[in-house]
């Protein structure tokens, strides 16, 4: 009897399509929503995608210079939406044409392949916010006075730099999570990263729609730093793993970070809005100055940095165990045969029933005497 094979159809989707499918769907669409202002169609609706909204113009009367100031409103749902797909092709991009190359060159393992390009994804991202923050920081000179943080709030109008960089940074985490299916992640990593992922989203969140983007600033631009430091040594820690001595720095660093970040949060939440001028809770206004939401937003940034240096400390404990174990000798397993015993000089050996001399001879027999 004959039997046939049996063929297997091909999945309709593709996993290793998937990827390349999505980078043009997005470009496609971001396509489309710049085609918007060629073509007849009211110019509010495609502007909404691209540009800054909410803006409101002050002039002084003294003078006729004129300040614009912005604020934030249900229609930035569609511009984190635009810049969520351009951070779709800038990713792709930058996988494609640097962190591909590079992977080829050193022909890593599948799990250090998934650790490299994570690692040079947010080091670029890192550096990138890093500078763009520390800029805005320096020309509002927002940490030239700590009372800044709570003396005019509600801080109820953004400058446009700042409110574009919250903008880019709820779109560039919220563009991440697609990326753990797409960038084909491995399994025991997908936890860790959605974990701070979903962190960063809540908190960038959290400070943009509560009005605190200075504290949010302030913040964050430190903590990038150190994340930058970590990523770019870990990059050059997988052709290398003798390169180990950077991570000393990032360590000293990172606790540093964790005092700052709890100190500004205590001093802002426990001291500062407790005691402004204009408490109460009015979402017309921008003020959540309340007692529950203050507790509310410190027990997240404190819960947040705890948890952070207890995952700190396991990771040198664990290096640390490593590293003695590496240092203790092996034992050499002992050998089960026993030590032969020293003969005595002069005594005879017994082999076979027979007794033999040292040198082999056997002793002479005495004759009986005769009865």
């Amino acid at each position: 009897m004959r039997f046939r094979r049996k063929y297997k159809t091909p999945a309709v989707i593709n996993h290793g399509v998937i990827p390349l499918n999505l980078v043009d769907i997005a470009f496609f669409l971001v396509m489309v929503i710049v085609a918007l202002f060629v073509v007849e169609v009211p110019p509010k609706k495609a502007i909404m995608f691209v540009t800054l909204q909410y803006n409101v113009t002050y002039t002084i009367d003294d003078n006729s210079e004129q300040f614009d100031f912005y604020d934030y409103g249900p229609k930035d749902i569609a511009t984190i939406s635009f810049y969520m797909l351009v951070a779709i092709k800038v990713h792709a991009v930058i996988q494609e044409c640097i962190l591909d190359k590079i992977n080829r060159y050193l022909q890593l393992s599948k799990p250090e392949q998934s650790k490299f390009n994570e690692s040079g994804q947010l080091a670029l991202f890192y550096l990138f916010s890093f500078i763009w923050g520390a800029s805005i920081l320096n020309a509002e000179e927002f940490t030239m006075n700590l009372t800044s943080f709570w003396k005019d709030y509600p801080f109820s109008r953004m400058l446009f730099q700042e409110k574009f960089f919250y903008i880019c940074q709820i779109a560039y985490w919220l563009h991440a999570l697609p990326e753990l299916y797409f960038q084909e992640v491995q399994k025991e990593d997908i936890p860790r990263q959605l974990c701070y992922i979903c962190l960063y989203i809540t908190h960038i969140s959290g400070a943009y729609i509560l009005n605190l983007q200075h504290l949010g600033l302030i913040l964050v631009v430190p903590h990038y730093l150190v994340e930058f430091i970590f990523h770019a040594l870990r990059l050059f820690y997988f052709p290398d793993e003798n390169m180990q001595k950077g991570f000393i720095i990032w360590a000293l660093l990172f606790i540093m970070v964790r005092l700052l970040t709890l100190t500004v949060s205590v001093l802002t939440f426990g001291f500062g809005l407790a005691r402004a001028e204009s408490p109460g809770f009015s979402i017309a206004d921008g003020n959540f100055n309340i007692l529950p939401v203050r507790i509310g937003c410190l027990s997240a940034v404190c819960s947040t940095q705890a948890w952070m240096m207890w995952r700190f400390v396991n990771f040198q404990l664990k290096k640390w165990r490593e590293h003695v174990k590496d240092q203790i000798p092996e034992k050499k397993p002992a050998n089960p045969k026993k030590k032969r015993t020293k003969k005595e000089p002069g005594k005879p050996n017994f082999a076979d029933g027979a007794a033999k001399t040292e040198d082999g001879a056997s002793p002479r027999a005495r004759k009986s005497k005769p009865v």
